[in-house]
């Protein structure tokens, strides 16, 4: 059995809990305040731009293999327009190439 550490436990549930109350307040605080088009769009842009500047710098520092899967998760995503079968073709096609 693992022991675990009870302030462990208490950082990580408070992380849950601030995490969960910035995400509902924003959603509560987007649903009284008239938005922009602009600004609309902007927001729905912004999942794409923070997976971007999370996995370039991964990608760079990377070789061949992890190209390959990069450009075929781009691939399949495009095609498919489905986040899991991108991940999992990602996925097999690096676990593939570095075998």
């Amino acid at each position: 059995m693992v022991d675990l550490d009870p302030r462990v436990v208490a950082v990580v549930l408070g992380m849950s809990v601030a995490t969960y109350v910035t995400k509902a307040g924003g959603l509560w605080l987007l649903g009284r305040v008239e938005v922009s088009e602009r600004t609309e769009a902007g927001l729905e842009a912004l999942p794409g731009a923070l997976v971007v500047a999370v996995v370039l710098p991964e990608l760079a520092s990377a070789g061949p293999p992890t190209w390959a899967a990069g450009a075929l998760v781009v691939l399949v995503a495009w095609r498919t327009d489905s986040v899991l079968l991108s991940l999992v073709a990602g996925v097999g096609a690096l676990l593939l190439l570095r075998a």
